[in-house]
């Protein structure tokens, strides 16, 4: 139901998506090891282009040419045009490699990427009027077979299963979330519950 690129962090944040974090050099021809922040790692084999970015919004992207790939140990190898020795490739430790959000891979209709979910207002309409539960700040789709939501409301941090059967309307224009919640599944974290 969810696929996971990281929206960027930071100014323009609506205009990039995160493939990979670059950890470090890897081989001795400008290859660099990096973690894998896309579902879709096969599409490298189709993108040419791309971008780098700094973490930090204060850098302008630079872009780069991807000569080849493989995964490796839980991670992906790139190897960008013009980076062929060690020391160059020991430059780009902590960049993000990016593409145009407008480039994204497609969805099947009722899957969401994890990035449109983010800063998204969760409600709960499973009562007579719509509660308010709070905002989604991250996705933990390493929990088990269902991702979980993980909502910052007024009581702390809530984790919702984000289950088709619970879904009512997802309308990422206003960025607003309605589902069906078990009854108590948003209290969970109130001071004297158990």
């Amino acid at each position: 139901m969810t696929a996971q690129e990281q929206p960027a962090q930071g100014g323009q944040a609506e205009d990039w998506v995160w493939l990979a974090r670059i950890r470090r050099p890897q081989g001795r021809k400008g290859e660099v090891f990096a973690d894998i922040l896309t579902d879709f790692p096969e599409k490298f084999a189709e993108r040419r282009r791309l971008w780098l970015l700094a973490e930090a919004a204060s850098s302008t992207p630079r872009e780069v040419e991807l000569v080849a790939h493989w995964l490796h140990k839980g991670g992906v190898v790139l190897h960008f045009s013009g980076v062929d020795s060690i020391s160059a490739a020991e430059t780009l430790k902590g960049l993000i490699v990016a593409i145009p959000r407008a480039e994204r891979a497609p969805l099947a209709e009722d899957e969401v990427y994890v990035a449109d979910l983010i800063g998204c207002e969760l409600f709960d309409v499973a009562g007579e009027t719509p509660v308010q539960v709070g905002e989604i700040e991250d996705v933990d789709r390493t929990a088990g077979p269902v991702a979980l939501l993980v909502v910052r409301g007024a009581k702390g941090e809530i984790l919702i299963p984000f289950a088709k059967s619970y879904l009512r309307k997802l309308d990422l224009n206003t960025k607003r979330v309605e589902m069906a919640l078990p009854e108590g599944l948003a209290d969970l974290n109130t001071p004297g519950k158990i």
